[in-house]
């Protein structure tokens, strides 16, 4: 076992379009709430979360980043030193949900040209405005294949289904990629 106390740190940015979840997700995560009123983001905003693993303090801050076009400019300097990303779209059946899967790999092409290639996760938000029994999962797998994503987990902020085990795939990643290297 770890047990070596050490103190980690990891940033970890959540990106997709506007309206998909990315606020409401991380405070389900962090803070276990629900908000049912949208209020946009504005640039960025920061949530941390602390975690031990074998011993090891891990703090994740995580980077909430405005999705909206008029940020754009912004995005380059709050994606600097991200040691994982996490992209959320919307499952929703209508323009958001369909537009927000399109731009997955925008957002994928954005995160690669400022961070490298860092561990990235998919996020199908919102599975409790669909039936998960119609869904179908090849168009998103074929995507987490093609772009070689840590996979994609389906979510509801509102309901907190996936919720943990979504954050916690990529925790558990950055751990022990860090834990293997020394």
């Amino acid at each position: 076992m770890g047990n070596s106390g050490k103190k980690l740190r990891f940033k970890i940015t959540v990106i997709g379009d506007g309206r998909v979840g990315k606020t409401s997700l991380i405070k389900k995560f962090t803070l276990g709430t629900f908000e049912t009123d949208y209020v946009e983001t504005i640039g960025a905003q920061f949530s941390n979360y602390e975690k031990d693993i074998k011993g090891d303090n891990v703090r994740l801050i995580f980077w909430d980043i405005a999705g909206q076009r008029e940020f754009d400019f912004l995005r380059p300097s709050f994606y600097r030193e991200s040691n994982a990303a996490i992209i959320v779209y919307s499952l929703e059946e209508n323009e958001l949900g369909e537009r927000s899967f399109r731009h997955i790999i925008d957002w994928h092409n954005e995160i690669k040209k400022y961070c490298g290639d860092i561990p990235i996760v998919i996020f199908a938000n919102k599975i409790d405005l669909v039936d998960e029994n119609t869904l179908d999962h090849s168009e998103i797998q074929n995507l987490v294949d093609e772009q070689n994503f840590l996979g994609y987990y389906l979510t509801s902020a509102k309901t907190g289904d996936g919720v943990f085990n979504a954050f916690s795939a990529i925790i558990d990643k950055l751990y022990s990629d860090l834990i293997n290297k020394v």
